[in-house]
């Protein structure tokens, strides 16, 4: 995986220019989950939404940005903590081709990442542009360990 260039006991948590595979997004995953449970005193809940909510925007880099090209593209995940505002902000991005979501069956398992995100937030914004797609994830309120700069 790449290196987040970031000193051990950061309030942060960078990950830079990795695969957009599904294995690669599973141990950002969990990466992200153990930073979360390090540095920040949650329910279990709401650490739960957190991760899923993240999980989510990385499936979406994984299943939809690199569509029909030979090569899985890159992803990025930024974390940052603003203590003074008790803002933890999460920001997933890619390189590729943003795809509007299709119109789906009842049956269809796809098309909820987006709904869910929302819901599992305090604040989400999905900005698609030509050089690739930015999801901004916020939640509000959260409270710091000591151990989180």
């Amino acid at each position: 995986m790449a290196d987040s260039g970031q000193p051990s006991g950061a309030a942060r948590f960078v990950r830079r220019d990795v695969a957009a595979t599904p294995a690669m997004a599973a141990a950002i995953r969990q990466d992200f989950a153990d930073w979360l449970a390090a540095h920040f005193a949650l329910d279990q809940v709401r650490a739960s939404d957190i991760v899923l909510a993240v999980n989510e925007a990385l499936a979406n880099v994984v299943d939809a940005a690199y569509a029909g090209t030979p090569e899985p593209g890159a992803m990025h995940v930024y974390a940052d903590f603003n203590r003074e505002s008790a803002v933890l902000t999460v920001i997933v991005a890619d390189d590729g081709t943003w795809r509007p979501a299709s119109p789906r069956d009842s049956n269809s398992v796809r098309g909820r990442g987006i709904p869910l995100m929302n819901a599992l937030t305090d604040h989400a914004v999905i900005e698609p542009t030509d050089a690739g797609t930015r999801v901004c994830l916020q939640w509000h309120d959260i409270t710091a360990t000591s151990a989180a700069v």
